[in-house]
């Protein structure tokens, strides 16, 4: 079992650019998750929950997942602090265990560049989402200055809308939002936000 890089991040994880960052993301999701008292949202590959736990209020109920339990101590830690009695939180190592719980909404924020295979975590997303469900991915437009064995240097619009459709996502919608300083790897870079329906 490779050691899970996120694990030892977590005390340190909300420096004052993640959070200011985190905002800039979740002012772009709210949109999205407007008129959705009934529905439950999951925040995949969630971290310490800058961005879902800013959202909990717009949704029935919030389910924040992620592969590291560091990470989501310090999400429990939040939830009880903020008195959020809506929100759940699930240790999952990404594509396992997870498959038997629907989503109305899912966001990816940041979390895609992470994951080798794209279009089987779409494919992924897809299956859990019920009918007219909505996909939120939040990251980096593609960036020819970062290289890392381990990281996507980003994604292009027309291959990720080509992933989602080929995946069965409709009413795509790609757009960039923010354009930022050091915030991909030291480097400057924006960040798009795109949705799919199912």
């Amino acid at each position: 079992m490779e050691p899970n890089v996120f694990d030892h991040l977590a005390n340190n994880y909300d420096t004052a650019e993640r959070k200011e960052l985190a905002q800039v993301i979740a002012g772009a999701v709210q949109n999205e998750c407007k008129d959705s008292q009934t529905k439950t949202l999951f925040d995949y590959g969630c971290g310490t929950g800058l961005v879902g736990l800013s959202l909990s209020s717009l949704v029935g109920r919030i389910v924040f997942i992620d592969s590291s339990e560091p990470m989501l101590d310090i999400v429990r830690e939040k939830i009880k602090r903020t008195n959020t009695t809506n929100a759940e939180v699930i240790h999952s190592n990404f594509l396992q265990n997870t498959k038997s719980k629907k989503a109305d909404l899912i966001l990816v924020s940041l979390v895609l560049l992470h994951i080798p295979d794209t279009k089987n975590i779409l494919k992924y997303f897809y299956e859990i989402l019920n009918p007219h469900g909505k996909l939120m991915v939040v990251d980096f437009d593609k960036n020819e200055k970062i290289n890392h064995p381990k990281v996507h240097n980003g994604f292009m619009e027309s291959e990720l809308r080509s992933l989602l459709e080929e995946v069965g996502f409709k009413n795509i919608k790609i757009r960039t939002f923010h354009h930022g300083k050091n915030i991909f790897m030291k480097e400057d870079a924006s960040l798009f936000l795109a949705t799919g329906t199912k």
